[in-house]
């Protein structure tokens, strides 16, 4: 390992990259806000790692399977292709407390606001948290960039515009933007790597 740990944008899905739709059940509801690509592709060739971080309870409530977010990760990466941009990983959470499957039913270090997403993709790809951001459209996404260390970015799209209007008490992002794209100018002009 003689290189340093390397940066990296980790995004929230469901109001950040696409359209918030409620549970994403069919193929035919994903879509894909129109900077996406272009935001990526910034991040890609800035050199940071970009890693898509997103609970996904819907497969722990039995309205999808993991082949099913699969393929829903594939088309996503289909249409990023188009636009020269990659998502470099893809980590989520299943589970939840009151999940309708046993077996996804629990209190998890993994569910956002917990950290333990980014612990792992810092582990697993030699990302440092600490120049690193988490971005996304709750304050739970902004609440596990903090328990990892990241710096946060809430963005207005999804739910962002109410989340922005209802803080909890103490919540502190370091940026409050629009959308993805002007968080990734943001990010750029301000965590020189």
């Amino acid at each position: 390992m003689g290189s340093d740990p390397r940066p990296a944008v980790f995004i929230d899905r469901d109001g950040t990259l696409i359209e918030e739709c409620g549970y994403l059940a069919r193929l035919d509801s994903l879509h894909v806000f129109p900077w996406t690509a272009d935001a990526i592709r910034l991040l890609n060739r800035a050199g940071f790692a970009t890693v898509v971080i997103t609970n996904q309870a819907a497969i722990g409530r039995g309205i999808i399977d993991e082949p099913f977010l699969r393929s829903v990760h594939d088309a996503l990466d289909a249409r990023l292709a188009r636009g020269q941009a990659r998502i470099d990983a893809y980590y989520f959470c299943p589970h939840h407390p009151e999940a309708q499957l046993e077996g996804y039913r629990q209190t998890c270090r993994c569910r956002k606001p917990g950290p333990g997403m980014i612990e792992q993709a810092c582990r697993d790809m030699d990302i440092d948290p600490q120049r690193s951001v988490m971005v996304g459209d709750r304050w739970l996404d902004v609440g596990c960039g903090q328990a990892a260390g990241t710096r946060t970015v809430l963005v207005r799209t999804g739910h962002g515009e109410h989340e922005v209007e209802h803080p909890p008490a103490g919540a502190h992002a370091d940026a409050i933007l629009n959308n993805l794209m002007e968080a990734v100018g943001w990010i750029l002009r301000t965590c020189s790597h």
